[in-house]
């Protein structure tokens, strides 16, 4: 039963190719494509709205230089967030349960903060190692925390999504066999928890948008940093 449980976080496969490629690729077929006309539908009228007030947000503490991550960083917060809300449907696969792909969004955009920042500003970069005040016996110590710190981002971020991500998941999927087994039993108390299964799913429906939001904040937050 355990087992079952977990086989939905497994990368699903047909004559031994992997679907994950078109998990990633089919969210991108489903954005309404944007028309030159003055008056546009509502649909991509609500759509450009999302995007405009989410760049904002993101941008804003951000400076100019910083401002030319904002196609990036929207387009990405956008394709977790189809994602997710995607691999919440009946037999779908979500791949951001998948620690290795949300490594591989994390690894390289913390990089490249991390190298812009020792690009253009080396001594600013070098300077959040070591808190301003620091007596020196600790200076030695907290270099070496602060090190640390700064290599655990990447995995912070891949874990946070993995975890809530899977975590909401298995949930969901023990609520749902607890109604099938005590509908014929205790069809009252399947009833109630039923109930709570509907609120638990709009409730995963709102950690699926928040935790790509949070992950493309966090990531403007360390480029804000090195800007």
């Amino acid at each position: 039963m355990m087992v079952s449980f977990f086989d939905q976080f497994a990368s699903p496969s047909y004559l031994g190719i992997p679907l994950i490629a078109i998990a990633i690729a089919l969210p991108w077929m489903l954005y309404p494509t944007p028309s030159s006309r003055w008056i546009n539908n509502r649909l991509i009228t609500a759509q450009e709205w999302f995007i405009n007030r989410s760049t904002n947000q993101l941008m804003m503490p951000l400076s100019m230089e910083g401002h030319k991550w904002a196609l990036l960083l929207t387009s990405l917060m956008i394709f977790l967030i189809t994602i997710n809300m995607l691999g919440l449907l009946p037999y779908t696969f979500t791949p951001t349960t998948q620690l290795s792909l949300n490594m591989g969004f994390a690894v390289p955009l913390w990089l490249a903060t991390v190298i812009i920042g020792m690009r253009n500003q080396p001594t600013v970069a070098l300077g959040h190692l070591l808190p301003e005040g620091t007596p020196i016996p600790l200076i030695p110590v907290l270099i070496i925390i602060e090190t640390i710190s700064l290599f655990i981002r990447p995995l912070a971020l891949g874990v946070r999504l993995t975890a809530n991500l899977t975590a909401g998941h298995l949930l969901i999927q023990l609520i749902a066999t607890a109604v099938f087994v005590l509908l014929p039993i205790m069809p009252t108390v399947a009833i109630l928890t039923a109930a709570v299964l509907f609120l638990l799913t709009l409730l995963e429906v709102a950690v699926a948008m928040i935790q790509a939001y949070v992950f493309v904040l966090l990531l403007s937050l360390y480029l804000q940093e090195n800007t």
